[in-house]
Order: C-alpha cells, then structure tokens, then sequence
C-alpha cells in the first residue's frame, strides 16, 4: 500500500493534522470573522489571498456566504431569524447540526445578497473559489493522500473537513450561547466558553466578540488570552496587517 512521501510515525501524524486544523482555525478567526465580517483589520492583500487559499483547500466556504451567514446572525440574534440560534432551535440541532443549518441559510441568495457587500469579487472568486469551492477540497484529498499514505492521509483529510463543521459552526455557535460566562449584558445569550481561547483560536470568548462586535481583539479581562489576537499583533508588526478597532478593557 502507498505510505506516502512523507513517512512519518503516527504522533507526527496527529502533530501534523492539529497544525494543519489551525492554521484552517486561524483563517476563519482572523479572515472570515474580524478582517471580512467585521472590517476590524485590515489584511495585506498576500496575507488575505494565502487564507482563502487555505479556506478553499479545507473547507470549500465562499467567503461571501460566510460573512452573510455572520451578519445576519448579528443583526437577528436569538431570534426566529438567527441562522443558528441554540435559544431558538435547541442546543442540539445547532451543537450536531450546525453545518446543515450553514448550507441552509448560505442557499438563501436573499441573505447573500443583503449581508454579503463588500466581498471579494475578483477574477479568482468569480471563477475558481465559488464556483468550484469542491474542487479546492478534492485537492487537499489528494494531497493529504499523496503526501501521508492512503490510510493516514484519508484519516488526516476526514478530521480537516470535520474541523470548522464542529467546532465553528456547532461549538462557537452552540454552545457559545448557551453554556459559559459573561463578562458583558450583552442584548443575546452569548457566552465566554472558556477565558484561554487557543483551539478555536479565540472564538471562545463569545461574550466579548457580541459586546464589541468591531473590535480585532477579543479577550478582554487580564486573564483571558485570545490567539487570534497574538497573530494579529504579529501580522502587524511585519506589515501584513493594520488593526483598525480594538475593545476598550473593561
């Protein structure tokens, strides 16, 4: 059976998939949500283009469903037209199920089209990433297989597709607001899940993101740490990144 160019013992393996979930995790934190959604940075057009390259490989999310899917989550939160609200449909649906509730409402051209301005709509976007959105995940099949073996590539490439379904759109949006702490009264049910946000690079501090929704940094008090944060301040500090708001500590 082919092992792949790369033949590495099976904690490598597992090193290398965590590695590759988060650099998918920190594309979506720091793209999708805070330079995309909430215009809280500014990216470097190289920076920008390596993450929905990198979206496009292991998740196949248009970027502009992604950021209408957001907003309107915003805009009606914890309400009959929150996509995915654990207060409104159960906890359960949205925990286990929260990517049919994406595909649902991403279907929806009335959402993409209101929440969805200010995009990318070059000649990439319109031609390759939403188009062919699949296509950028039968790449990253094959490479996963050609560079690991047939088994441990397969294996690799099912925890990378599963990744963002899970713990974005089930535990961020589930269990983010249900279970956890507040730090702010916020107008919804969000909650901080846990003050050390570094698996799902920094989302956990929902409560935080709601109350300032525009700000690049999401930790707020002195013992909460936010890794989304600390790329951002590196990004910066090399020139790939300009942060426009940040949250006033409380």
């Amino acid at each position: 059976m082919f092992s792949g160019l790369l033949d590495l013992p099976w904690w490598a393996l597992v090193l290398v998939t965590l590695g590759l979930t988060h650099v998918t995790i920190a594309s979506v934190t720091i793209y999708l949500h805070r330079h995309q959604a909430h215009r809280a940075l500014e990216l470097h057009p190289a920076m920008s283009h390596f993450f929905r390259f990198w979206l496009w490989l292991t998740t196949g999310m248009v970027t502009r469903e992604w950021v209408a899917i957001h907003r309107k989550h915003h805009a009606k939160c914890e309400t009959a037209g929150d996509p995915h609200s654990p207060q409104v449909l159960g906890i359960n649906r949205v925990l286990w199920g929260g990517i049919l509730l994406y595909r649902i409402e991403s279907a929806n051209r009335e959402t993409v089209e209101l929440y969805g301005r200010g995009s990318p709509e070059d000649w990439l976007e319109r031609r390759i990433y939403t188009p062919h959105n699949a296509l950028g995940i039968a790449a990253m099949a094959l490479l996963d297989v050609a560079l690991f073996g047939a088994v441990p590539g397969l294996l690799m490439f099912g925890v990378q597709m599963a990744w963002i379904p899970f713990w974005a759109a089930g535990v961020i949006n589930g269990i983010g607001h249900w279970w956890g702490y507040r730090n702010f009264s916020s107008p919804d049910q969000s909650r901080n899940i846990l003050p050390w946000g570094i698996l799902i690079g920094g989302e956990e501090l929902h409560n935080n993101h709601h109350a300032y929704a525009g700000s690049a940094r999401l930790s707020n008090k002195w013992y909460e740490f936010d890794i989304g944060w600390a790329y951002i301040r590196l990004l910066a500090l090399v020139g790939l990144a300009q942060i426009r708001n940040v949250a006033p500590r409380a």
